[in-house]
Formats: structure tokens, C-alpha cells, sequence
């Protein structure tokens, strides 16, 4: 085994024993003391993690080189630590106590989602690794809405079993993005259901299958599936956010059902409205920019160079 297995081998190992331990102390702690659990924590998860510290510091750069100094910058990747610190023990915290997490977290817009469900063709939940994202598909499972989620297998199989048995849990049924054959028929079956399908198209696609839309100024490989399926069934598409609250209680924004514009051809008209829903999760980034996942490096994929 190489250097650079071991060194995988060891941090996913860190990882699975940290969510155990969390896992215990939040069954002897009170409640509200996780939150101070995390902060004390996450500056020490800052200086360890050195790879996800530099991978948040390049994006941030990317994102925010020209509007703030190095220090704010920094102080954002902090904050982000101390956002995922949290969310990870609220999550396994709450899960635990549906009618707590149920009155932890409320609704804004929720008349929006409603209308759209009347309609009876699904709702596509367009978001991202913004927030506690899990809670909201908790809360939304908890509130009697038939909620699934399209998720990506974690490298680490313990870790995905473990998350997979919460979201059971409440409720939440996962669709994972592979095999893509099966993922699409799921998701169509989901939404001819009249239910809610969530889809976060915040993460490097890769360069084939999706598309390349501007995000925060340089071109991101991005997913194209809700507005394929949009297309398709016919749903609505609804953006919606879940935004910690300075007391750590959340709110889950819906805005209003996206308005897809038509373009000369269907690849036209998927490019344009992925760019719109793109647009509208960078302006929540930029107004909470310390609740996007920065550890993820969303530019890694770059755009075929083409000559004429």
C-alpha cells in the first residue's frame, strides 16, 4: 500500500471514530451544549485537516479574492469548520429527538412548496451542501411530506451505513446518483408520486453528463438532472435553504417555483436554467458564506478546450 493509501486509510479512520465519539458524548451531554462542544472543536479540526483547510482557503480565494483581505477570507474557513462541527452533532442530536428537531427548525415560504404540490406533477428541491441540510429533509419527512433525496455514496462504507440508518430514521428515502439508469427511474417514480425530490447540484460533476455554468465568475462542471426531469414530468422546481439562526434554531426558505425559459434548443434551454439555479445558490452563499461546504473542490473539473 502506497503513501497516499495510508494517509486516506488513516483520515477515514479518524473520521468513523470521531462520529462515534460524537455519537457518545451527545447521549450524556445536554443538549445545548453541543453547540459549545463545536466551537471549542472545530479550531482544532482547522489545524488538523490541512488538506480540507487548503482546499476551503482556495475556494474562498476563487470566490471572494477580490471583494475581501486574506484575514476575512480565513475567518470564513474558520467559521465553516465551526458550521460543519455543529451540524454533524446537532444531526445525530436531533435525529434522535424528532419532536425537538421538529420545533428546532420552521418553515419560510412553505405556501410556495404547497402550491406546487396541488398541482400534483412532484416538486424538485433544488439546493445545495448548504446548511444542516439533512435537517430540512428531516423536518420536511417529519412534517408528513413524502421527501427523497438524491444522494452520492461516501467513500467511507461505515460512514454511508451509519447516515443511511438516520435518514431511514425519519423517514427520508435516499435515491443514490449511481447507477444513473436506476437513479432516473426512481426520480421519475418519485415525482409521478406527487412527492419531493431533493437534488443539490452545488459539487463538481465532472467534464461529462453535466454542464459548465458560471460560479462566483469561473465555470463550474454542474449537474443537469432537475431540470432534465423538470422537463420530463413536468414538476415544479422550488429553491429552498436551511439558515442557522443566531440562537442555532433553523429556518428552511422556500423561494418561488423557478420559471424555466425556453432556449433555441433543449441543450440551450438546460444551460440557461441551470445558470439561473446556479445564481440563485451563489446569492445565498454570498449572503452565508461560511454555511457552503468549502472542503469540496467545486472547480476541479475544467471546460474542454475547442478550436475552430
Amino acid at each position: 500500500m502506497d503513501s497516499k493509501k495510508i494517509r486516506k486509510s488513516i483520515s477515514r479512520l479518524a473520521g468513523w471514530l470521531g462520529l462515534n465519539l460524537g455519537s457518545l458524548i451527545i447521549k450524556v451531554i445536554p443538549g445545548p451544549w453541543i453547540y459549545g462542544l463545536a466551537r471549542n472543536f472545530a479550531p482544532l479540526g482547522f489545524g488538523i485537516a490541512r488538506k480540507q483547510r487548503k482546499i476551503a482557503l482556495e475556494g474562498l480565494g476563487i470566490a471572494f479574492g477580490q471583494d475581501k483581505t486574506k484575514s476575512e477570507i480565513e475567518q470564513i474557513a474558520k467559521d465553516c469548520f465551526i458550521f460543519m462541527a455543529k451540524a454533524g452533532l446537532e444531526m445525530m442530536f436531533l435525529m434522535e429527538k424528532p419532536q425537538l428537531l421538529k420545533q428546532q427548525v420552521e418553515f419560510v415560504g412553505k405556501e410556495n412548496l404547497d402550491a406546487a404540490l396541488a398541482k400534483g406533477k412532484g416538486v424538485i428541491l433544488v439546493s445545495g451542501h448548504f446548511g444542516n441540510f439533512p435537517l430540512m429533509l428531516a423536518k420536511l419527512s417529519l412534517e408528513g411530506y413524502k421527501t427523497a433525496g438524491i444522494m452520492r455514496y461516501m467513500r467511507d462504507e461505515r460512514v454511508e451505513n451509519l447516515f443511511m440508518a438516520k435518514r431511514t430514521q425519519v423517514g427520508i428515502k435516499t435515491i443514490y446518483s449511481q447507477p444513473r439508469k436506476a437513479c432516473v427511474e426512481d426520480s421519475i417514480r418519485t415525482l409521478r408520486n406527487n412527492e419531493l425530490l431533493f437534488i443539490p447540484i452545488d459539487q463538481n460533476f465532472g467534464a461529462g453528463g453535466g454542464v459548465f455554468v458560471d460560479f462566483f465568475g469561473k465555470k463550474a462542471a454542474t449537474a443537469t438532472g432537475p431540470v432534465v426531469l423538470a422537463l420530463r414530468t413536468k414538476a415544479a422546481i422550488i429553491p429552498c435553504f436551511i439558515v442557522r439562526q443566531k440562537d442555532d434554531r433553523h429556518k428552511i426558505i422556500f423561494e418561488e417555483p423557478l420559471n424555466l425559459e425556453e432556449g433555441r434548443t433543449f441543450q440551450e434551454t438546460v444551460i440557461i436554467n441551470i445558470q439561473k439555479l446556479t445564481n440563485i445558490i451563489e446569492s445565498y452563499i454570498r449572503k452565508y458564506p461560511a454555511e457552503w461546504g468549502w472542503i469540496h473542490r467545486r472547480w476541479k473539473s475544467r471546460p474542454s478546450l475547442t478550436f475552430s
